[in-house]
């Protein structure tokens, strides 16, 4: 579905009555094509004294072939364009070393190119020594989802929180939001725990893995398939018999395997655990996708439609959870992915079944978050916003313009978008990276 405002806006005329009347301006985002560098510019890369992340960033960086500009030299305010601006905060300890942020990014702020990349690195509150320094990490998150609201251009600004000991996890999180697979990513907090992380071939990380992923006949469920065997894996795509013919030919594109099968029915997930035991004799991702929507205010709603919506969209992946491990099927190394939504974190009205439906995929993801790392195995959810498919192109034409627009992108994202991030969660680099949440929204301002 193509978004006419947008191209018009990017014309000539287009860009001269944005500007005359100040209407949305939607940037053009840098998003990952094959052959593309990390980033594009080189990184300034700087730290708070103290910082215990600034040495191993720097060389993450460095191995990466980032071009990492000198922290040490006195940088005028007009140097640059940089491709991305890195600061290490886990050395600010009370409120008044916050204004060590201000003297980095005052200076820099129109300095950073068009898509450009700001990552914040801090320590996780409730991990800090002392409750001022706790307060002091706490406030970078309203720092960087102002600059994400700021900086603007497609520009994208987070803050990833590393546990004291996961500093050698990092490397896979810096790698996707510095790319353009997080161009629709903006303003979110990414937590990181100490794990061991593998060698990684970056090019194709998911090689060798067995992939299932849900809902894969069509939309943001074939891209993520598509994405997912770009990254090397085999593919189990999985839908209901009714989409088989486009389950099909999802599976031959990505030269992975079709399985027809309703997951509400009985013993579905048994069945489904038989077949991945049988053919493959475990599945290291399993990205739980499948989801319905049923939308009619609460009031008005049938008792089949509120439970025919959270079968598919939270207590059939509870069921497939519960096999899968019982079975151990799923293998130290696995990576649960839930998808769960905006509408989970903000509610929306009409959608009471389904908004209920996807914040329990964010419960699902916090409270299994610890059980599974014990078997370590990570889950974690992407919480899309408005993402361009055949469902959001039948909305009313007023609620669709005002769901692309109402973000710091001033567009809607793409399938590509969300399946960049569930790759992601998926890689073997992100061992570290468990019990996240992560919009993919361009920092709607929903539930902000």
């Amino acid at each position: 579905m193509s978004d006419r405002y947008a191209s018009f806006a990017h014309t000539g005329p287009g860009r001269a009555l944005v500007r005359r009347l100040g209407l949305p301006d939607p940037p053009r985002l840098r998003r990952h094509r094959p052959g593309d560098p990390l980033i594009h510019g080189p990184v300034r890369l700087d730290a708070a004294p103290g910082g215990r992340l600034v040495d191993p960033v720097g060389k993450i960086l460095t191995v990466a072939g980032v071009e990492v500009a000198d922290r040490t030299a006195a940088a005028p305010p007009d140097q640059g364009p940089y491709g991305a601006l890195v600061y290490d905060a886990t050395g600010i300890t009370d409120s008044t070393g916050l204004r060590a942020l201000f003297d980095f990014f005052h200076p820099l702020a129109r300095a950073l190119r068009p898509s450009g990349r700001v990552i914040v690195l801090g320590t996780p509150p409730e991990l800090c020594a002392s409750p001022r320094e706790a307060t002091a990490q706490r406030a970078l998150e309203g720092l960087t989802r102002s600059i994400g609201k700021e900086f603007g251009r497609g520009s994208t600004a987070q803050l990833v929180l590393v546990a004291p000991g996961a500093e050698r996890a990092v490397e896979s999180t810096l790698r996707f939001l510095l790319s353009g697979r997080s161009a629709y990513v903006s303003g979110q907090v990414v937590r990181i725990t100490p794990a061991e992380v593998p060698e990684v071939d970056w090019e194709r990380p998911l090689a060798g893995r067995i992939a299932l992923v849900t809902g894969a006949a069509r939309g943001i469920g074939a891209k993520v398939a598509e994405v997912l065997a770009d990254d090397g894996a085999h593919v189990v795509a999985l839908d209901v018999p009714a989409a088989g013919d486009a389950l099909a030919e999802v599976a031959n594109t990505v030269g992975g395997t079709a399985v027809q099968l309703d997951l509400t029915a009985p013993e579905a997930a048994h069945r489904l655990a038989d077949h991945l035991a049988d053919r493959h004799g475990r599945v290291d991702i399993v990205v739980h996708n499948a989801g319905i929507t049923r939308d009619r205010t609460l009031g008005r709603m049938t008792s089949d439609w509120w439970d025919a919506v959270l079968e598919v969209n939270l207590v059939g992946q509870e069921r497939i959870n519960d096999v899968l491990l019982d079975r151990d099927l799923l293998p130290t190394g696995g990576r649960l992915v839930g998808v769960s939504s905006i509408a989970g974190i903000a509610g929306n009205r009409g959608q009471t079944n389904y908004a209920t439906s996807k914040a329990g995929v964010i419960g699902l993801v916090h409270s299994m978050a610890a059980p599974l790392a014990a078997r370590g195995i990570t889950v974690n959810a992407v919480a899309p916003g408005f993402i361009e498919t055949r469902m959001t192109a039948k909305m009313p034409v007023m609620l669709r313009e005002a769901g692309r627009r109402m973000n710091s992108m001033a567009q809607g994202g793409l399938p590509v978008d969300v399946a960049q991030t569930i790759a992601w969660f998926a890689s073997p680099g992100s061992a570290g990276v468990t019990g996240n949440v992560v919009r993919v929204c361009g920092q709607s301002l929903l539930g902000a």
